[in-house]
């Protein structure tokens, strides 16, 4: 069965997701229950607009614009694109993972995204995954020991294969009283539906995609 829990689902790997996670704790703020943030991979959800699936240069520049627009009208850092971009994000997604294990699941995403899109850079690389840990005092051995546990991917298959099931198709998306919304534009909505909602809602999840 679905999850009704109200979650906020990213892939460390999507700037959209980043735009939403800098918003996020603001617009669920006074939500009458928490909404779990909860990594997922992109790539095992069936409707996802994989980066990877960009078929030229040009579609990725527009990507680009469009990001980068977005973050200035939200008053963010100006984007620094991590090299290589699109990057392979299993590993951080795997300490994602570890980090919601063990109660860190907020600070590893915020430091991880900003590694990426403020710092530009690629969270392929260890080291940039390992200083996002170590800035929300998560210590490196431990964090590389617990992204190689089974388990730890197992929770991370679990939870993709929950979202999907719950009627998510790509990332950024908000569960919220049982309906999905997708994209950053999104929040405000799923703040209200979730505000309006009594806790616990468990009616039917329903997709709602939104301008991302």
């Amino acid at each position: 069965m679905p999850t009704t829990a109200a979650a906020f689902y990213f892939d460390l790997a999507s700037p959209l997701a980043y735009l939403a996670a800098e918003q996020a704790l603001q617009a669920f703020a006074g939500a009458p229950e928490p909404v779990v943030w909860t990594p997922i991979s992109a790539a095992g959800l069936s409707g996802a607009g994989s980066i990877d699936a960009f078929r030229c240069e040009r579609e990725l520049d527009a990507l680009r614009e469009d990001v980068a627009r977005r973050a200035a009208e939200l008053g963010l850092q100006p984007l620094r694109w991590p090299e290589p971009f699109p990057f392979d994000s299993s590993l951080a997604m795997r300490v994602a993972t570890y980090a919601k294990s063990i109660g860190r699941a907020v600070p590893f995403a915020q430091a991880a995204f900003r590694q990426a899109f403020a710092g530009g850079r690629s969270l392929e690389d260890e080291d940039s995954v390992v200083i996002a840990a170590a800035a929300c005092e998560m210590h490196p051995a431990a964090v590389l020991r617990g992204a190689a546990l089974r388990s730890t991917a197992e929770q991370l298959a679990r939870a993709t294969a929950s979202a999907r099931e719950a009627g998510v198709t790509d990332v950024p998306a908000v569960l919220a009283a049982g309906r999905v919304f997708h994209g950053e534009r999104t929040l405000a909505e799923a703040a209200s539906v979730l505000r309006e909602a009594p806790p616990g809602d468990a009616e039917l999840a329903i997709s709602t995609h939104g301008p991302r």
